[in-house]
């Protein structure tokens, strides 16, 4: 595998990459390692809330013998607040560190970060562009979890259109000869880029009901209607409750099939679906420790 200088897109790894990563995300889940990353340091800078994703990082780190520097709210407790560029940010915390992880509003915000860097930069989310960590340890969780890479039918659902774990997912997951079904509002579906990439690289896709493929499918992968990409509650209000998993449906899944999400959630996942044994979304957000830890390892190691 070649050397990672920054994790910014899911397009950047090959089928090769990905494999190793996960030979190394399952040594991880062992725990037969050593402390390889003892005297690295890993700063976690996040623009936005995070729980799952800050929290893996850090913890990946502190398991792998590194240590971290975190600011939870960099909006508001670092020299953003002051109007410092991130640029400038960026500059004078990678001559403190080894590593950085970003979660940051701008979808430009990792190339600048990357520029600007003496360290690797880990994209931990940008606006509503991608969120690549996060569609290795979803597409690890899968392959896992189904036994293969290939004709695997995935039905996305939720918010594609500001979605950056979708987005990810569809740039990791079309590099295999994957199924994809997209359920969405009107106003939030995927958008035309997305689409121009999936029918130059021939994949396949159909925008569908999800009552008409339900049974068809291998993974379904919810997401929550973000109220944060709009401009006024009253219009999040009209469409959030828009798809909400019941029993009802999920019964009509097949019995091997998965359920995911990338959390967090809220109505459209209820808490009455987490009994159901395809229900996978824990055991997702686990493997994202593990996922985090076989990234770090290959970024950091000398």
């Amino acid at each position: 595998m070649k050397k990672i200088n920054h994790i910014i897109s899911a397009n950047q790894f090959t089928k090769k990459d990905l494999r190793e990563i996960f030979k190394i995300t399952d040594r991880m889940k062992t725990g037969r390692y050593r402390k390889p990353l003892k005297n690295k340091i890993l700063a976690t800078l996040f623009y936005e809330p995070s729980t799952r994703t800050r929290l893996s990082f850090e913890s990946a780190m502190l398991k792998l013998g590194g240590q971290v520097l975190t600011t939870e709210n960099a909006k508001e407790s670092s020299s953003a607040f002051k109007g410092e560029s991130l640029k400038d940010s960026i500059k004078i915390i990678s001559s403190y560190v080894d590593a950085i992880v970003i979660r940051h509003p701008d979808n430009k915000s990792m190339d600048v970060a990357a520029k600007a860097s003496k360290v690797p930069i880990i994209n931990a989310g940008n606006g509503t562009d991608e969120h690549p960590t996060q569609a290795i340890l979803d597409f690890y969780t899968i392959s896992k979890r189904l036994n293969k890479f290939n004709n695997i039918h995935i039905a996305l659902v939720g918010d594609l259109k500001n979605g950056r774990t979708v987005h990810s997912l569809i740039n990791l997951m079309g590099k295999y000869n994957t199924h994809f079904y997209f359920i969405s509002p009107a106003k939030l579906k995927l958008s035309v880029n997305y689409k121009n990439f999936l029918d130059s690289e021939n994949i396949n896709y159909l925008e569908e009901k999800l009552e008409n493929i339900i049974n068809k499918i291998d993974v379904l992968y919810m997401t929550r209607i973000q109220k944060e990409r709009f401009e006024s509650l009253s219009e999040y209000k009209k469409i959030n409750r828009s798809y909400l998993l019941s029993p009802k449906i999920v019964k009509r899944m097949k019995k091997d099939s998965i359920i995911l999400h990338p959390l967090p959630r809220i109505q459209e996942l209820p808490e009455e679906i987490d009994d159901d044994y395809r229900s996978y979304y824990f055991k997702q957000a686990e493997n994202g420790l593990y996922a985090r830890m076989a990234l770090l390892y290959r970024i950091l190691r000398s």
